[in-house]
């Protein structure tokens, strides 16, 4: 799917169409009073106050009709500017649009949009007539804080989308329709891999299914790291208050940590891994020819997340960082961070995931450390990108208070972005906790840390891949690799607990599925559970020594000997590959 915020012709139509939901709902229900309506990469939407009326998703068809007759009425939509007294003078009597008025920084430009009967404020621009948005559709609607404040009123937030043609709307609304099929949510429950529990919101429980998933995704990080020359750590959950002082965190980030008192002193469960790998480095002393030192960490972190944000696997309070912390001198950064690109490269070609990188520079205000060192620090990360031969997306003013970073934005199958990876260059902690070094020269020295994570959180990776393979994972992932499928329980079992045995040498996950059902059923049964392979079973296979092949999600079988189809299976999980 198009990212709509960032392309803008689509950014500039979408939040017109805003301005035409607005103006049909300010038809159908007279009251109404119009907060914002922004657009996101997949649209738009508008939180407006109904009084005590309430839009069901029933009642989306409606407002599109009146909609299409105020897009078909082709009134120009004209810009106006007005003073401060000029715009609260207009809207006297809407009091959100006048706290957005009272609001606005001094001297800044106050400007409205006008469309025949309807006049919203707005710093636009704006396409020039309502005939230009055809085709569009309303997708649904919610409930909003204003102002996201969970203390102020509910109101309702109606979303849509405008594309410059039908096809284009088509495509995306099928796309739409694709991601609701793959939803993590409802295939984590059909395929047995997850649950939430409202005794612990915000904390999924893994089940048999999704914990050989979650093994098999964490043996493949620590062999992945392991061959990169990463050391691995543990640290406790729960650390002390001082900790968080000096790392900074208490001041700035209390209020998303849990914390308790034991022996009356305080403490905090981690929201995050970087506190104890720097306890670790600093528990003993270092030469310039131990760096750089790479500490990885699957680390269990809690983020008191707002219950309203909670969402599957996707926003959690308890997850799992792939974390690790790079111990490194100044000269080290630039080949440190090409290596770095080029393992989270392969690591993300594994599961046939693309991505975009974005380089976050300097804080305008509340960064910490020279000017000039963050100038060194952004070309570092710059000139590593250009090495590893791959192009970056400049985003100004975005990095962290403490360094630049860069961050990873995968796309799924669906072309749906996620931010997962990031390499975060930190000159802050290492200050904080006094860090050294011995140099060659024998001076203590500071070094640098690089914070970096390639599957963000396991949690999260695991909702995404959920999608990405729409839960037909490839051979090496799926918790159940092979369903055995003997024509009939007398006849061929034998033959199918032979072949389970054979397979089961190699590793492989293996169920004989010899219940008193017909052929053809058990066969869309296992497709139903998206097994990757079902063997077939009868007379001739039983004779020779043969199995019949049917892979998931194709209708062709093969028949080939026992010996083969071990070779290839145990070939297809051990490399792991997969077809689209």
């Amino acid at each position: 799917m198009k990212n709509i915020r960032e392309d803008e012709r689509l950014h500039v139509l979408n939040h017109s169409c805003a301005h035409l939901l607005a103006q049909a709902v300010s038809h159908l229900y007279p009251n109404a009073k119009f907060w914002v309506g922004p657009v996101i990469d997949d649209g738009f939407y508008y939180d407006m106050d109904l009084g005590d009326a309430v839009i069901k998703e029933e009642d989306l068809e409606k407002i599109e009709k009146e909609m299409k007759k105020c897009a078909k009425d082709n009134k120009r939509i004209q810009r106006q500017e007005l003073s401060k007294e000029e715009a609260l003078a207009m809207f006297h009597d809407d009091p959100y649009k006048i706290d957005l008025i009272e609001n606005m920084p001094d001297g800044e430009v106050i400007s409205c949009y006008k469309q025949g009967d309807f006049t919203d404020l707005c710093r636009g621009p704006h396409v020039e007539t309502t005939k230009e948005m055809k085709y569009f559709k309303l997708l649904k609607v919610s409930g909003a804080y204003y102002k996201n404040d969970a203390n102020n009123k509910m109101l309702q937030r109606v979303y849509g989308v405008c594309y410059d043609n039908e096809e284009d709307l088509k495509e995306h609304l099928y796309m739409l329709e694709e991601a609701k099929k793959r939803d993590h949510r409802r295939l984590g429950k059909e395929l047995g891999l997850f649950m939430i529990s409202e005794y612990a919101p915000g904390c999924p429980f893994f089940l048999p299914n999704g914990m050989i998933l979650r093994n098999e995704l964490e043996n493949f990080w620590y062999e992945s790291h392991a061959k990169a020359g990463y050391k691995f750590i543990k640290t406790p959950i729960m650390m002390s208050k001082e900790l968080w002082e000096t790392s900074g965190h208490w001041d700035h980030y209390r209020k998303n940590m849990y914390t308790t008192k034991i022996d009356e002193h305080d403490f905090a469960i981690k929201p995050m891994n970087c506190p104890g790998s720097i306890l670790v480095y600093k528990n003993s002393l270092h030469s310039y020819r131990d760096l750089p030192l790479r500490l990885g960490e699957l680390g269990l972190v809690h983020r008191h997340e707002a219950s309203g944000a909670l969402n599957g696997l996707f926003r959690v309070r308890s997850f799992t960082q792939d974390d690790a912390h790079i111990f490194l001198r100044e000269d080290q950064i630039e080949k440190e961070v090409v290596d770095l690109i080029n393992f989270i490269d392969n690591f993300y070609k594994i599961f046939g995931l693309t991505y975009d990188i974005e380089l976050s520079t300097r804080p305008e205000e509340g960064y910490i450390g020279d000017i000039a060192v963050w100038d060194k620090a952004e070309k570092a990360l710059a000139d590593a990108c250009h090495a590893a031969g791959k192009e970056l997306k400049v985003n100004p003013g975005d990095g962290a208070f403490y360094g630049p970073k860069l961050d990873f934005h995968i796309h799924d199958s669906l072309n749906r972005v996620w931010q997962c990876a990031t390499i975060q260059l930190d000159m802050n902690l290492p200050e904080r906790f006094d860090l050294t070094y011995i140099d060659q020269d024998g001076s203590k020295k500071r070094p640098l840390m690089l914070h970096r994570v390639v599957f963000g959180s396991i949690e999260r990776f695991i909702g995404i891949i959920i999608e990405h393979f729409g839960g037909a994972f490839p051979l090496w992932l799926a918790p159940k690799q092979v369903v055995i499928v003997p024509v009939h329980h007398e006849e061929h079992l034998a033959y199918a607990n032979k072949v389970k045995e054979e397979l089961e040498k190699v590793g492989l996950r293996v169920e004989v599925d010899d219940r008193n059902e017909k052929l053809g059923y058990r066969i869309r049964e296992a497709q139903t559970q998206k097994v990757p392979y079902a063997l077939v079973l009868g007379d001739n296979e039983r004779e020779n020594e043969l199995v019949t092949i049917r892979r998931f999600g194709k209708k062709d079988t093969e028949t080939v000997s026992l010996e083969e189809c071990v070779r290839r299976l145990k070939e297809e999980r051990d490399n792991k590959t997969y077809e689209k």
